[in-house]
């Protein structure tokens, strides 16, 4: 079967091929991402630690060739819970149908980046697993929107995570670490030595992580690598992913206390901060390690993202 190009694109509009109009969820298929959510949390003890390129033991810095990650400030958060792997497009679809918003992304309705792929005996698009991979929101909006549907469905402050939320936890609790492998190095995934432009679904996983070198192509299912010393999977590889920070150079404009930037600036208005840009394919001077950040506009249809639960507390009883 020949997949077409623009992989990255918006893959489920193909899950509405041939149907008028997406039908709701059913009221068992919302519990069922509700559940799932839940379930995957990850709590992250609070603490102190210095956000930014640290550098190693030796000095060294992580990610020499970027100006916007240095000087490292020192940051204390308070705990919180995070998705152990990034949202993926079925739970991101089921939300999209459930909001009625599922048909605002299709060409028939002028969102030119979606594309039309061929669907397969097992109603994935382009490949098996295509439910089980990382969604890219075709906006920064609409992943902000898909974790406060999270909120208001469980009763809990689910939102996008902080900078350096994220950061925090990609790095173990703040360790001087380069990579959220589980060794804290990276072992490619033997698919990239292929010269194809998409993965081979029965390609077997192979090393403990997906850095590609290009965005269109598609991803891994999420969880397929080994997770952190944390817990989590994909911090690096697989797909960037948004934070709820407005993008800024450097750390001065945050508080010491739990912060987030929450004001654009004039000069960089517009634009979020996306971290993980090892899951985009960069990986020169250092930019795929956790410390790289850049500032993407809103309307960026690129980029993961996962949620975390604004709750000092590990979450004893889910209700």
């Amino acid at each position: 079967m020949r997949v077409m190009t623009r992989v990255s694109a918006l893959w489920f509009v193909v899950l509405f091929a041939g149907c008028s109009s997406p039908e709701a969820p059913s009221d068992d298929e919302i519990v069922e991402v509700l559940d799932r959510a839940k379930s995957n949390l990850v709590f992250v003890e609070g603490g102190e630690f210095w956000l930014g390129d640290v550098g190693n033991e030796s000095g060294v810095l992580f990610n020499p060739m970027a100006d916007d990650n240095k000087p490292p400030k020192r940051i204390e958060l308070d705990g919180f819970s995070i998705l152990k792997t990034e949202v993926t497009w079925g739970d991101f679809v089921t939300f999209l149908r459930d909001v009625g918003r599922a048909e605002d992304y299709t060409i028939d309705n002028g969102f030119t980046r979606a594309v039309t792929l061929p669907i397969i005996s097992n109603d994935d698009p382009a490949s098996p697993n295509y439910k089980h991979k990382p969604a890219r929101s075709p906006n920064f909006q609409e992943a902000e929107n898909y974790c406060l549907w999270l909120a208001e469905k469980t009763r809990l402050p689910f939102s996008l995570p902080s900078e350096a939320q994220w950061e925090y936890a990609a790095r173990n609790r703040g360790q001087a670490i380069a990579f959220a492998t589980d060794t804290g190095e990276v072992e490619l995934d033997k698919y990239l030595q292929r010269p194809s432009y998409a993965i081979d679904p029965m390609q077997p996983v192979s090393g403990n992580v997906l850095i590609h070198s290009s965005l269109d192509v598609e991803r891994r299912p999420v969880g397929s690598y080994p997770p952190s010393p944390l817990g989590l999977h994909d911090m690096t590889g697989n797909v960037a992913e948004w934070t709820k920070d407005w993008f800024r150079p450097g750390f001065d404009h945050l508080s010491t206390k739990n912060p987030v930037a929450i004001e654009p600036s004039r000069e960089y208005a517009g634009k979020r901060v996306v971290r993980d840009l090892a899951g985009t394919g960069d990986h020169l001077g250092g930019s795929a390690t956790v410390y790289a950040r850049v500032g993407r506009e809103l309307d960026n249809y690129l980029y993961g993202f996962r949620c975390v639960v604004n709750q000092p507390e590990p979450i004893k009883e889910l209700p």
